[in-house]
C-alpha cells in the first residue's frame, strides 16, 4: 500500500482534534466574558451621560491606596494597572504555550498569523500617522499611534457569538493565534514606548520575587498563600519602576511551566502529569475574562457624549485616525499580508473556506477595545479631552468594524452550521470527528482519540 500523498500547504486549515478542544475551551470562556464586556461598556456609556453622570466621575476618580509604594490611585487606575495585570498574566500563559507547545512552535504553522499580526499592528499604525498629519494634527498627536494596532478578542468573539457560532475550527484557531500574537506586541510596545521616568532599582527589586516565584512554580510547589504574596510583590515593584504594572502580570505568566514532566520534585505539591500552566489558566481565565476586563471598561468607557461630544471628538484628527487605523488599517494589514503570504508560499485556503471569510476575519480584528484603551490613557493621560476623544474614536470605529464584519460573515454563517452539524454526526467509535481523521488521513497523520 503506498503512502498517502502529501496535500498542498492549506491556509486555516482544521487543527488537531487536540488542539481543536483546547481552542475551543478558550473561546468559550472569551465568547461569555465578551458579552459581559459589552454590558459593561454599555451601562458605563449610559450612567456617564446620565443625569447622574457625576456620580459616574466621583466613583471612578475615587483614591484608595498608600502613596509612599505609589500605591494611592484612583479605582480606575487600579483596574487598568491592578486587575488588567490578570489579563496579561492568562496571556502570559497563552504565549508561553503557544509558542512551546501550541501551533507556533512550528514556524511553518507559525508564520501566517504572525506576519499578519505584525501587519496588523505595523499597517494600522501607519495609517493613524498618515491621517494624523494630512488632517493637521500636530506632534504631540502622534503619540497615540499604538492606539489602534490592538485587537480585544473576547469583543470579537462575543460578536461571532451573536452572528453565529459555526465559524470554522481552523479560523477560530488562527483568530486567536493571532490574538496571542497581537498580545506580545501590545505588551512590547507598552514596555518601549510608554515607560516614563525608570526607576532601576524597584525594577531590580521586583526580580527578586518574580525568581521565588519561577524557582516555586518550576518545581511544582502551588501553594496560594506563597504564589499571591510574591506576585503582589512583584507587581508592587514594577509599578514603581515607572513600567507599566501590566507587564509584571506577563512577567509572572512567562516563568508558569506549560510542559508535564517524567520526573519532579519530593516537593512538589502537583504530580509530574499535571500542566501547571493549564491549572492557572482554567482558574484565572474566568476571573480575566469575566471580572477584571469588564471591571477595566466599566470604568474606560464612560466618555459624554450628550451635548456636542460626540461631534467635537470625530473632528479630532486623533480621533479620525483611530477610527480609519481600526476600519481599514486593520482589514489591509491582516487580509493584504495573508494574501501575500498565500502568494509567496503557494498555499491555498482549506476546503471549507473562502476569501470572503478571511476578509470577515480581517474585519474582525478591527475591534479594538480593551488595550486600545489602556493605550489611549498611557498616551494622552487618564481625564484629557484628548483622551476622551481616543476613547469615543475606539467605541466608534470598533462598533463599525464588528457590523462590517457580521455583514460579510453572516453570509457563511449556513455553511457554516453545515459543516458542524456533520462534524458532529460523523463520529466513528473512537469519539474524533471523520472530518478530522479525513486531514489526518491526506497528511499520513491520524489523531487519536480520547482513549487513544
Amino acid at each position: 500500500m503506498s503512502a498517502p500523498t502529501p496535500s498542498k500547504d492549506r491556509l486555516f486549515r482544521r487543527p488537531s482534534w487536540t488542539e481543536n478542544q483546547t481552542v475551543t475551551r478558550a473561546l468559550r470562556t472569551e465568547t461569555v466574558g465578551g458579552a459581559i464586556l459589552l454590558v459593561a461598556a454599555v451601562a458605563a456609556l449610559v450612567w456617564a451621560n446620565s443625569p447622574w453622570r457625576e456620580a459616574y466621575a466621583g466613583l471612578r476618580d475615587t483614591s484608595v491606596g498608600y502613596e509612599p509604594w505609589h500605591l494611592e490611585l484612583t479605582l480606575g487606575h487600579w483596574a487598568a494597572d491592578g486587575l488588567l495585570a490578570i489579563f496579561f498574566f492568562v496571556a502570559g500563559l497563552e504565549l508561553k504555550r503557544e509558542f512551546l507547545v501550541g501551533d507556533l512552535r512550528t514556524p511553518a504553522k507559525a508564520a501566517v498569523p504572525v506576519i499578519a499580526a505584525i501587519a496588523g499592528v505595523v499597517v494600522p499604525a501607519a495609517f493613524f500617522v498618515v491621517t494624523v498629519l494630512a488632517a493637521g494634527g500636530s506632534s504631540s498627536d502622534l503619540r497615540g499611534w499604538a492606539i489602534p494596532t490592538a485587537t480585544d478578542i473576547a469583543f470579537a468573539l462575543a460578536v461571532l457569538a451573536v452572528i453565529g457560532s459555526h465559524l470554522p475550527s481552523g479560523l477560530r484557531a488562527f483568530l486567536l493565534t493571532l490574538a496571542v500574537v497581537d498580545d506580545l506586541i501590545a505588551i512590547t510596545i507598552i514596555a518601549l514606548f510608554y515607560t516614563e521616568g525608570l526607576e532601576v532599582v524597584p525594577l531590580l527589586l521586583a526580580l527578586l520575587p518574580l525568581g521565588v516565584f519561577a524557582f516555586l512554580v518550576q518545581r511544582r510547589i502551588v501553594v496560594v498563600w506563597l504564589l499571591v504574596p510574591l506576585a503582589l510583590t512583584t507587581w508592587t515593584l514594577v509599578h514603581a519602576s515607572g513600567i507599566h504594572a501590566t507587564v509584571a502580570g506577563v512577567l509572572l505568566g512567562l516563568v508558569v511551566p506549560v510542559k508535564p514532566r517524567a520526573k519532579v520534585p519530593r516537593i512538589s505539591t502537583l504530580p509530574a502529569e499535571v500542566d501547571v500552566a493549564h491549572r492557572f489558566e482554567h482558574r484565572l481565565r474566568p476571573l480575566s475574562a469575566g471580572f477584571a476586563v469588564p471591571v477595566f471598561a466599566f470604568f474606560a468607557s464612560g466618555v459624554t457624549v450628550i451635548g456636542g461630544g460626540l461631534g467635537e471628538a470625530l473632528r479630532d484628527p486623533v480621533a479620525i485616525g483611530i477610527v480609519l487605523a481600526l476600519v481599514l488599517g486593520k482589514l489591509v494589514g491582516v487580509l493584504g499580508s495573508t494574501f501575500v503570504m498565500a502568494k509567496f508560499t503557494r498555499a491555498e485556503l482549506d476546503d471549507d473556506l473562502a476569501w470572503s471569510d478571511v476578509v470577515g476575519l480581517s474585519l474582525l480584528t478591527g475591534i479594538g477595545f480593551t488595550v486600545s484603551l489602556l493605550v489611549g490613557e498611557l498616551a494622552f493621560g487618564p481625564g484629557s479631552d484628548r483622551d476622551e476623544h481616543a476613547k469615543l474614536a475606539i467605541i466608534v470605529g470598533s462598533v463599525v468594524a464588528a457590523v462590517l464584519a457580521s455583514a460579510v460573515l453572516r453570509r457563511r454563517n449556513a455553511v457554516y452550521r453545515r459543516i458542524h452539524l456533520e462534524d458532529q454526526v460523523d463520529h466513528d467509535a473512537d469519539g474524533v470527528p471523520d472530518a478530522f481523521e479525513e486531514r489526518g488521513a491526506r497528511t499520513g497523520h491520524i489523531e487519536p482519540g480520547p482513549t487513544g
